[in-house]
Protein backbone atom coordinates (compact mmCIF):
# COMPACT_ATOMS: atom_id res chain seq x y z
CA UNK A 1 0.00 0.00 0.00
CA UNK A 2 1.06 3.37 -0.83
CA UNK A 3 0.37 5.86 1.64
CA UNK A 4 0.77 10.11 2.25
CA UNK A 5 1.36 11.05 5.30
CA UNK A 6 0.91 14.65 7.02
CA UNK A 7 2.31 15.75 10.08
CA UNK A 8 5.04 12.59 9.71
CA UNK A 9 7.70 14.25 12.20
CA UNK A 10 4.91 14.48 14.72
CA UNK A 11 4.47 12.36 17.98
CA UNK A 12 2.04 10.47 16.34
CA UNK A 13 3.21 10.30 12.52
CA UNK A 14 6.86 9.42 13.26
CA UNK A 15 5.28 6.26 15.01
CA UNK A 16 2.80 5.69 11.91
CA UNK A 17 5.42 6.01 9.27
CA UNK A 18 7.45 3.41 11.16
CA UNK A 19 4.80 0.91 11.69
CA UNK A 20 3.97 1.21 8.28
CA UNK A 21 7.72 0.97 6.71
CA UNK A 22 8.26 -1.94 9.30
CA UNK A 23 5.64 -4.08 7.86
CA UNK A 24 6.20 -3.19 4.15
CA UNK A 25 4.21 -0.23 3.07
CA UNK A 26 5.13 2.68 0.97
CA UNK A 27 5.21 6.25 2.44
CA UNK A 28 5.27 9.21 1.05
CA UNK A 29 5.89 12.23 3.71
CA UNK A 30 4.52 15.15 2.95
CA UNK A 31 6.45 17.99 4.17
CA UNK A 32 6.49 21.65 4.45
CA UNK A 33 10.50 22.07 4.39
CA UNK A 34 12.93 21.81 1.51
CA UNK A 35 12.19 17.44 1.08
CA UNK A 36 15.39 15.44 2.06
CA UNK A 37 15.43 12.02 -0.17
CA UNK A 38 12.85 10.44 -2.43
CA UNK A 39 10.22 9.22 0.00
CA UNK A 40 9.65 13.30 1.34
CA UNK A 41 7.46 15.55 -1.05
CA UNK A 42 6.79 19.35 -0.58
CA UNK A 43 3.43 20.07 0.15
CA UNK A 44 2.16 23.80 1.22
CA UNK A 45 -1.80 23.96 1.84
CA UNK A 46 -1.41 27.22 0.39
CA UNK A 47 -0.04 26.23 -2.75
CA UNK A 48 -1.38 22.59 -2.79
CA UNK A 49 -0.33 21.50 -6.41
CA UNK A 50 3.06 21.79 -5.56
CA UNK A 51 2.61 18.35 -4.23
CA UNK A 52 -0.34 17.27 -6.41
CA UNK A 53 1.55 14.92 -8.42
CA UNK A 54 3.21 13.07 -5.89
CA UNK A 55 -0.26 12.42 -4.81
CA UNK A 56 -1.67 10.76 -7.80
CA UNK A 57 -2.03 7.26 -7.18
CA UNK A 58 -1.40 7.00 -3.79
CA UNK A 59 -3.90 4.36 -2.13
CA UNK A 60 -4.75 6.50 0.82
CA UNK A 61 -3.73 9.39 2.75
CA UNK A 62 -3.09 10.54 6.64
CA UNK A 63 -3.77 13.42 7.89
CA UNK A 64 -2.45 14.59 10.96
CA UNK A 65 -0.63 17.97 10.14
CA UNK A 66 -1.41 20.65 12.77
CA UNK A 67 0.27 23.47 15.61
CA UNK A 68 -0.28 21.81 19.01
CA UNK A 69 -2.88 23.19 20.57
CA UNK A 70 -1.09 23.19 24.13
CA UNK A 71 2.13 24.35 22.95
CA UNK A 72 1.36 28.30 23.42
CA UNK A 73 -0.86 30.23 25.47
CA UNK A 74 -4.11 30.66 23.28
CA UNK A 75 -3.96 34.26 22.40
CA UNK A 76 -5.73 35.36 19.38
CA UNK A 77 -3.43 34.88 16.37
CA UNK A 78 -2.73 31.46 18.42
CA UNK A 79 -6.18 31.19 17.91
CA UNK A 80 -6.09 31.62 14.52
CA UNK A 81 -2.62 29.41 13.89
CA UNK A 82 -4.90 26.75 15.26
CA UNK A 83 -7.63 27.06 13.84
CA UNK A 84 -6.07 27.46 10.14
CA UNK A 85 -3.86 24.70 10.42
CA UNK A 86 -6.39 22.12 10.68
CA UNK A 87 -9.53 23.63 8.84
CA UNK A 88 -7.91 25.29 5.91
CA UNK A 89 -5.01 22.93 5.71
CA UNK A 90 -7.70 19.64 5.40
CA UNK A 91 -10.24 22.02 3.23
CA UNK A 92 -6.90 22.40 0.69
CA UNK A 93 -5.75 18.95 0.89
CA UNK A 94 -9.18 17.22 0.49
CA UNK A 95 -9.84 19.67 -2.63
CA UNK A 96 -6.67 18.78 -4.27
CA UNK A 97 -7.35 14.94 -3.32
CA UNK A 98 -10.80 14.78 -4.84
CA UNK A 99 -9.17 16.34 -7.91
CA UNK A 100 -7.21 13.65 -8.83
CA UNK A 101 -6.93 11.48 -11.62
CA UNK A 102 -6.47 8.97 -9.82
CA UNK A 103 -7.28 9.71 -6.28
CA UNK A 104 -7.01 7.49 -3.09
CA UNK A 105 -9.38 5.49 -1.67
CA UNK A 106 -9.61 6.02 1.81
CA UNK A 107 -8.47 9.79 3.59
CA UNK A 108 -8.17 9.44 7.48
CA UNK A 109 -8.04 13.20 8.61
CA UNK A 110 -7.25 13.15 12.66
CA UNK A 111 -9.48 14.74 14.84
CA UNK A 112 -10.05 14.95 18.67
CA UNK A 113 -12.39 14.14 21.82
CA UNK A 114 -12.58 18.26 21.92
CA UNK A 115 -15.62 18.03 19.74
CA UNK A 116 -17.98 16.95 22.29
CA UNK A 117 -16.62 19.40 24.63
CA UNK A 118 -17.10 19.42 28.80
CA UNK A 119 -19.48 16.92 29.38
CA UNK A 120 -19.67 16.54 32.87
CA UNK A 121 -17.93 13.24 32.89
CA UNK A 122 -20.88 11.99 31.19
CA UNK A 123 -20.24 8.97 28.92
CA UNK A 124 -20.47 9.81 25.04
CA UNK A 125 -19.99 8.04 21.78
CA UNK A 126 -19.65 9.09 18.41
CA UNK A 127 -23.39 10.17 17.87
CA UNK A 128 -23.24 13.04 20.43
CA UNK A 129 -23.19 16.15 19.55
CA UNK A 130 -20.70 18.86 19.54
CA UNK A 131 -20.01 21.41 22.02
CA UNK A 132 -19.79 24.81 22.15
CA UNK A 133 -16.22 26.19 23.12
CA UNK A 134 -13.48 26.76 21.09
CA UNK A 135 -11.69 23.90 20.22
CA UNK A 136 -15.47 21.70 19.76
CA UNK A 137 -16.34 24.62 17.36
CA UNK A 138 -12.51 24.57 15.86
CA UNK A 139 -13.39 19.73 15.95
CA UNK A 140 -16.46 20.59 14.22
CA UNK A 141 -14.83 22.63 11.30
CA UNK A 142 -12.11 20.74 10.86
CA UNK A 143 -13.95 17.46 10.39
CA UNK A 144 -16.43 19.43 7.77
CA UNK A 145 -13.50 20.57 6.08
CA UNK A 146 -12.69 17.02 4.22
CA UNK A 147 -16.17 17.10 2.43
CA UNK A 148 -14.63 17.73 -0.77
CA UNK A 149 -12.76 14.05 -0.53
CA UNK A 150 -16.14 12.39 0.79
CA UNK A 151 -17.72 14.18 -2.16
CA UNK A 152 -15.80 12.49 -4.64
CA UNK A 153 -16.16 9.27 -3.15
CA UNK A 154 -13.20 9.02 -0.74
CA UNK A 155 -13.97 7.27 1.86
CA UNK A 156 -13.47 9.65 4.79
CA UNK A 157 -12.94 8.81 8.78
CA UNK A 158 -12.47 11.29 11.31
CA UNK A 159 -10.13 8.98 14.31
CA UNK A 160 -11.29 11.63 17.04
CA UNK A 161 -8.07 10.65 19.16
CA UNK A 162 -8.05 11.48 23.22
CA UNK A 163 -4.88 12.42 25.22
CA UNK A 164 -2.46 10.26 23.30
CA UNK A 165 0.21 8.70 25.76
CA UNK A 166 3.75 8.76 24.80
CA UNK A 167 6.85 9.41 26.54
CA UNK A 168 8.44 11.07 23.81
CA UNK A 169 6.04 14.32 23.64
CA UNK A 170 2.66 15.43 23.89
CA UNK A 171 0.76 15.98 27.54
CA UNK A 172 2.74 13.25 28.97
CA UNK A 173 5.75 14.43 27.91
CA UNK A 174 5.25 17.87 29.40
CA UNK A 175 4.07 16.07 32.80
CA UNK A 176 7.25 13.59 33.22
CA UNK A 177 9.39 15.89 34.88
CA UNK A 178 7.41 16.77 37.86
CA UNK A 179 6.14 13.45 38.33
CA UNK A 180 9.99 12.01 38.45
CA UNK A 181 10.22 14.09 41.07
CA UNK A 182 7.25 12.99 42.90
CA UNK A 183 5.35 16.31 42.64
CA UNK A 184 3.28 16.47 39.79
CA UNK A 185 -0.01 17.86 41.14
CA UNK A 186 -3.83 17.46 40.49
CA UNK A 187 -5.47 19.83 37.92
CA UNK A 188 -8.23 21.40 39.82
CA UNK A 189 -10.33 19.49 41.68
CA UNK A 190 -8.31 16.08 40.11
CA UNK A 191 -11.88 14.70 39.26
CA UNK A 192 -11.91 15.68 35.86
CA UNK A 193 -12.33 12.58 33.44
CA UNK A 194 -9.54 12.42 31.36
CA UNK A 195 -10.13 10.09 27.94
CA UNK A 196 -6.78 8.69 26.72
CA UNK A 197 -5.09 5.95 24.21
CA UNK A 198 -1.69 4.65 24.26
CA UNK A 199 0.50 5.57 21.19
CA UNK A 200 0.51 1.95 20.46
CA UNK A 201 -2.91 1.44 20.39
CA UNK A 202 -3.04 4.98 18.63
CA UNK A 203 -0.94 3.96 15.83
CA UNK A 204 -3.11 0.57 15.41
CA UNK A 205 -6.00 1.79 15.70
CA UNK A 206 -5.30 4.17 12.37
CA UNK A 207 -4.08 1.55 10.35
CA UNK A 208 -7.14 -0.68 11.07
CA UNK A 209 -9.26 2.43 9.82
CA UNK A 210 -6.50 2.36 6.82
CA UNK A 211 -6.88 -1.22 6.15
CA UNK A 212 -10.96 -1.66 7.30
CA UNK A 213 -13.35 -0.67 4.15
CA UNK A 214 -16.06 -0.30 6.53
CA UNK A 215 -15.83 2.49 9.08
CA UNK A 216 -15.86 6.10 7.76
CA UNK A 217 -17.03 9.20 9.39
CA UNK A 218 -16.07 9.82 13.07
CA UNK A 219 -14.37 7.09 15.22
CA UNK A 220 -13.60 7.67 18.74
CA UNK A 221 -9.68 6.11 19.98
CA UNK A 222 -9.71 5.81 23.54
CA UNK A 223 -9.46 3.63 25.63
CA UNK A 224 -12.59 2.01 26.81
CA UNK A 225 -11.45 2.93 30.38
CA UNK A 226 -10.98 6.88 31.39
CA UNK A 227 -9.52 8.29 34.67
CA UNK A 228 -10.18 10.94 36.47
CA UNK A 229 -7.13 13.53 36.32
CA UNK A 230 -6.15 12.34 39.70
CA UNK A 231 -6.12 8.32 38.87
CA UNK A 232 -3.74 9.47 36.27
CA UNK A 233 -1.23 11.25 38.66
CA UNK A 234 -1.16 8.16 40.83
CA UNK A 235 -0.77 6.31 38.60
CA UNK A 236 1.90 7.92 36.25
CA UNK A 237 3.61 8.53 39.93
CA UNK A 238 3.67 4.58 40.70
CA UNK A 239 4.88 3.67 36.57
CA UNK A 240 8.05 6.00 37.42
CA UNK A 241 8.12 4.38 41.32
CA UNK A 242 7.43 7.96 43.20
CA UNK A 243 5.47 8.84 45.89
CA UNK A 244 2.35 9.89 45.21
CA UNK A 245 0.92 13.33 47.09
CA UNK A 246 -3.10 13.58 46.80
CA UNK A 247 -2.78 17.22 48.22
CA UNK A 248 -0.83 18.33 46.00
CA UNK A 249 -2.01 20.40 43.58
CA UNK A 250 -2.85 23.82 41.69
CA UNK A 251 -6.24 25.18 42.25
CA UNK A 252 -8.66 26.06 39.27
CA UNK A 253 -8.07 29.81 39.55
CA UNK A 254 -4.21 28.91 39.60
CA UNK A 255 -4.56 27.34 36.31
CA UNK A 256 -6.92 29.94 34.98
CA UNK A 257 -4.78 32.72 35.86
CA UNK A 258 -1.44 30.70 34.41
CA UNK A 259 -2.84 29.21 31.34
CA UNK A 260 -5.91 31.61 30.36
CA UNK A 261 -8.34 29.82 27.98
CA UNK A 262 -6.31 27.00 27.19
CA UNK A 263 -6.74 25.53 31.12
CA UNK A 264 -10.24 24.76 29.89
CA UNK A 265 -7.90 21.30 28.23
CA UNK A 266 -6.97 20.59 32.02
CA UNK A 267 -10.34 21.38 33.29
CA UNK A 268 -12.57 19.63 30.96
CA UNK A 269 -14.31 16.54 32.18
CA UNK A 270 -15.52 14.15 29.49
CA UNK A 271 -15.46 10.36 29.29
CA UNK A 272 -15.52 9.46 25.67
CA UNK A 273 -16.80 5.56 24.70
CA UNK A 274 -14.75 3.86 21.80
CA UNK A 275 -17.64 2.56 20.50
CA UNK A 276 -17.66 2.22 16.82
CA UNK A 277 -13.74 1.05 17.16
CA UNK A 278 -15.00 -2.42 19.19
CA UNK A 279 -17.71 -3.01 17.10
CA UNK A 280 -15.62 -3.42 14.36
CA UNK A 281 -13.57 -5.66 15.79
CA UNK A 282 -10.48 -3.19 17.51
CA UNK A 283 -8.61 -5.15 20.33
CA UNK A 284 -7.05 -2.77 22.43
CA UNK A 285 -3.42 -3.83 23.66
CA UNK A 286 -3.81 -0.98 26.87
CA UNK A 287 -7.07 -1.60 28.41
CA UNK A 288 -5.84 0.05 31.82
CA UNK A 289 -3.48 3.50 32.10
CA UNK A 290 -1.41 1.63 34.86
CA UNK A 291 -0.18 -0.81 31.71
CA UNK A 292 -0.13 2.12 29.01
CA UNK A 293 1.93 3.76 31.20
CA UNK A 294 4.50 0.66 32.39
CA UNK A 295 4.39 0.22 28.40
CA UNK A 296 5.18 3.46 26.67
CA UNK A 297 7.26 4.40 29.77
CA UNK A 298 9.46 1.64 28.90
CA UNK A 299 10.06 2.01 25.51
CA UNK A 300 13.56 2.85 24.08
Amino acid sequence: MKVAVTGSSGLIGTALTASLRADGHQVVRLVRRVPHGGEEVRWDSRAADAGRPALDGIDACVHLAGVGVGDHRWTRSYKAEIRASRVLATRALATVLAGLDHPPKTLICASAVGWYGDTGGREVTEDFPSGSGFLSRVVHDWEAAAAPAAAAGIRVAHPRSGLVLAKGGGVLGRLLVPARLGLLPRFGPGNQIMSWISLSDEVAAIRFLLESDQLSGPVNLTAPHAVTNSELVAALHAALRRPDFPALRIPEPVLRLALGEMSTELLTSVRVLPKRLTEAGYEFRHLTIGAALSAELGRG
